[in-house]
């Protein structure tokens, strides 16, 4: 029996509508609606196309944008500045860097510019500091790490007890996942680039997560049968053609559950930053 596909595409549009229904009753009350601030550094194919998505799901919803564009030799303070600005400007409540940035920028000081209370991504030093508190301090958390959360309770996959392995460190995905898992109760293994012997952690999990960017990385051998694999992993190749992390064909026949590149995690990433903006938006109203 082949794995039952996890439809993130599906759900990011049922959880778009259900919000642009709560925000249609915000603006009526208010007359105000949720802005943001969208940072765009250079011309980074992926990154344009990325920033698309994300202004077709605020459409959606009914939010608005401002984009801020900037060229690829711009300099680490320049962005600092327009950042603060950005902090103290009111019509704006949540404020997004699309990265990755151009390689002269400092990327971790840029973004712990960015006022916590605007931190839409979740990737400022306070909000990723509150996930280790408890699930009940994850005020913003990162959103591809939400997406993925949200995408196992919505299929009542259920983590409580369950031994979870993440592949890859980063701190947009890998470490604050692991931390948001563990925060439900999961006994979590976080795997990267310097763990010996990989597939002894990955073929005794009950649910994988990996992200690491690398075409095929998880081969069906790799996990045990009726295991959850969670495919993090975006890439393209030469001819632009998108790719996961995981050996779709050889993983499809062992799984229990598997999520699909493209249509799986990402869109679960656009709809998590559109909840977060309206979080933010209504703690000001």
């Amino acid at each position: 029996m082949l794995a039952e596909i996890l439809d993130g595409k599906a759900l990011s549009e049922e959880n778009l509508l259900l919000m642009k229904e709560e925000l249609f009753e915000l603006i009526k009350t208010t007359n105000k609606r949720p802005k943001l601030a969208i940072i765009l550094v250079g011309d980074n194919a992926s990154s344009i196309a990325y920033v698309e998505k994300k202004k077709q799901a605020l459409d959606l919803v009914g939010c608005e944008y401002q984009e801020f564009l900037f060229g690829k030799n711009v300099s680490t303070d320049e962005l600092i500045l327009k950042i603060e600005d950005l902090n103290n400007d009111n019509q704006f409540h949540g404020i997004l860097v699309q990265l990755p940035l151009a390689p002269q920028i400092i990327e971790e000081d840029v973004i712990h510019a960015i006022s916590p209370e605007k931190d839409v991504d979740g990737f400022t030093s306070y909000n990723m500091g509150n996930l280790v508190l408890g699930k009940e301090s994850e005020i913003y958390p990162p959103c591809t790490p939400l997406g993925v959360i949200k995408l196992l309770e919505h299929y009542e996959i259920s983590v409580e007890g369950k031994e979870i392995v993440v592949i890859g460190r980063s701190h947009i995905v890998g470490k604050p996942l692991a931390i948001m898992l563990s925060n439900r109760n999961a006994t979590v293994t976080l795997c990267h680039s310097k763990t010996k012997n990989i597939s002894f952690h990955t073929i005794r999990a009950d649910i994988l997560c990996v992200a690491v960017g690398k075409k095929d990385f998880l081969k069906g051998e790799m996990i045990k049968k009726d295991a959850v694999v969670i495919d993090v992993g975006f890439s393209r190749d030469e001819n632009g053609s998108i790719s996961g992390d995981v050996n779709f064909e050889e993983v499809l026949k062992k799984a229990s559950y598997l999520t699909p590149v493209p249509g799986g995690v990402g869109p679960m990433t656009v709809s998590c930053l559109v909840e977060n903006l309206i979080k933010a938006f209504k703690k000001t109203i």
